[in-house]
């Protein structure tokens, strides 16, 4: 059946432009179906599944490696799920792991696998993994088509050795779905483990602080329930909290939150000032109500979301493995290493009806004593800064103009066997959005998130550093959505440098990746129909490995997929200069007050 230009200025016209309350990019499955029953396909792609896809590197294990040793941890259909439990599955360590001694630091590589197929009519929908109640992995599901899909994804889940090695616990995966007459589909899925190990005659034991963390605290919620293990944020007052005490010989503490955005603020980015309270959000971190870090995110763009067509068979970045963000915790032991249960609360700014939230508490324990001492040395943190502007034409267009900023700078001693380090760390934030809606349907967003952080760990003594990282991530946004048309052009560009006693060397990580997708109507020579394609570039660069891919979809179509291993000549990045110029990049951000008080 081809699609008429009127039924997609219709389908697009669910994008309101009423600046009173919270976007609506949705288009229903029931309606995304019937523009796909009207795009042609070859009778090989109407008979078998389609392969939807993120754009990720491949993970490899270190040179030397043994394995991968492959174990099926929950195979589970997920149909009528909502407000059911969780699925869940035994686990204990692998047979192949407890051959290793059952050693956290004998795995090289650890990779959660989630594959899954689904077949009919449904919409996209959250999901999440928990071990012991860790969140290992939260993901959307792809929006099915009436012949099938199939999809994976594979997250490097090292940094949870210690929670793989540790003794039986429960594998827990919420996915909350609703099956009825019009919504058909039903996700069948796969978690698998596959390890690698380093080979017994070249072990050596990983550095302090900077291999994966000797105890992993939960921050979610417990089983059982009839819901995912993540806190729900409703609102911009809303605080959830739990209490945690840490063990005595703690030397260095990392929070990694997740968080997604979901129901009014599944698009906050879009949001205007008043009762969608404006564009801008951060999640919260507070220990004993003050506060510790700050997060503001990555906006991720579900299977189904702005326009599904979009992200078939390319989906957005992130789609399929939401990102975490750590907070570094360790100058503040001194206030948390005291034997005393410590309350940490989770809250968002500004945010809409809602977010879910929860958090892994990493820590890193001192072999060679009982109890660490810590002291806190200077902290500061200035209120954040939001200023909004409107400008109104006389024909009625509409722009809106947020910026914020924020400085959060901890410093802090913690004397244990390894020696009395300082740790300084300091994260600064700026945002910047531009909202013009213009004619009463049309809208362009254009927004950047911009994030530096700095650590460093030196000895108090001897100014020795024992581990520093600088990295900075830009999350750029360009939303452009018009009645015959939308654009979404979004990005990923992180860079890493890490350096010091317990590093091999300076280390550089850098990824850029670029996502331009566009879906619109188009004359056809027997009749209107729609149109759109995907182009994305992916550059993964670092001393152990690098990575490239450009890929180009057209409609259900790989019209071009380029992509290679190769890193420039000495292992150097790319038109970057390498990693001297990188830790140039940190000695001025330091210099200028970034980095360290």
């Amino acid at each position: 059946m081809a699609v008429s230009f009127v039924h997609l200025a219709m389908l697009l016209s669910l994008i309101p432009a009423t600046v009173a309350s919270p976007r609506k990019l949705r288009v229903s499955p029931a309606d995304t179906a019937e523009l796909d029953a009207g795009t042609p396909s070859s009778p090989a792609d109407a008979s078998r599944p389609t392969t939807f896809f993120e754009v990720d590197r491949p993970l490899r294990p270190p040179p030397g490696s043994s394995g991968p040793c492959s174990t099926l941890l929950l195979s589970s259909s997920f149909g009528f799920t909502f407000t059911k439990p969780p699925a869940t599955a035994a686990y204990s360590p692998p047979p192949c792991l407890v051959a290793e001694g059952s050693s956290a630091s004998a795995i090289s590589l650890a990779v959660l696998e989630w594959r899954a197929t689904c077949q009919g009519v449904q919409f996209d929908r959250i999901f999440g993994v928990w071990l012991g109640g860790a969140e290992l992995l939260r993901s959307c599901t792809a929006e099915p088509r009436p012949n099938g899909i199939v999809w994976s994804v594979s997250k490097d889940i090292t940094k949870y050795a210690s929670l793989l090695a540790a003794g039986n616990s429960t594998l827990a995966v919420y996915l909350g779905n609703l099956v009825n007459s019009q919504y058909t589909g039903v996700y069948y899925a796969n978690v698998t483990l596959h390890l690698y190990f380093r080979r017994a005659p070249t072990r050596t034991p990983p550095p302090p602080a900077t291999a994966p963390a000797d105890v992993i605290v939960p921050m979610s919620r417990g089983l059982p329930l009839n819901d995912g293990l993540w806190y729900q944020v409703q609102n911009a007052t809303d605080v959830q909290s739990t209490s945690v005490t840490l063990p005595p010989n703690a030397y260095r503490a990392v929070l990694e939150v997740y968080a997604s955005s979901h129901g009014d603020d599944e698009f906050w980015y879009t949001n205007t000032p008043g009762a969608a309270n404006g564009p801008f959000r951060e999640v919260t971190v507070r220990v004993d109500g003050v506060l510790a870090g700050a997060a503001w995110p990555f906006p991720v763009i579900y299977t189904g979301g702005i326009y599904p067509l979009l992200w078939r068979p390319i989906t957005a970045i992130g789609s399929f493995n939401l990102p975490t963000y750590d907070i570094e915790l360790t100058p503040l032991l001194g206030k948390l290493l005291d034997g005393k249960a410590h309350e940490f609360g989770f809250a968002v700014t500004n945010a809409l009806d809602m977010w879910y939230v929860d958090a892994n508490l990493h820590l890193w324990l001192d072999p060679g004593s009982a109890a660490t001492t810590a002291g806190l040395i200077a902290y500061v943190a200035p209120e954040l800064v939001v200023n909004t502007t409107t400008s109104v034409q006389s024909g009625g267009d509409t722009t809106y103009h947020t910026t914020a900023s924020r400085q959060i700078s901890a410093t802090g001693w913690v004397r244990s066997s390894h020696g009395n380090l300082t740790t300084n760390a300091t994260r600064t934030f700026t945002f910047d959005n531009t909202n013009a809606i213009s004619d009463g349907t049309a809208e362009t967003v254009n927004q950047t998130t911009v994030t530096h952080d700095g650590i460093f760990a030196t000895d108090r003594r001897t100014g020795v550093v024992y581990y520093a990282v600088w990295a900075r991530q830009d999350f750029p946004l360009y939303l452009d959505s018009e009645t015959d048309r939308v654009t979404v052009t979004h990005g990923l560009d992180v860079t890493t440098v890490s350096a010091g006693r317990w590093s091999s060397g300076p280390r550089y990580r850098s990824l850029r990746t670029t996502q331009s997708s566009v879906v619109e109507e188009v004359e056809r020579r027997r009749g209107n129909g729609v149109s759109w394609g995907t182009r994305q570039t992916y550059r993964y660069e670092a001393a152990d490995g690098c990575y490239f891919r450009n890929v180009t979809s057209s409609g259900y179509s790989i019209a071009s997929d380029q992509s290679n291993e190769v890193c420039a000549k000495g292992g150097a990045p790319a038109g970057v200069g390498g990693v001297t110029a990188a830790l140039r990049a940190a000695s001025a951000a330091d210099e200028a007050g970034l980095v360290r008080n």
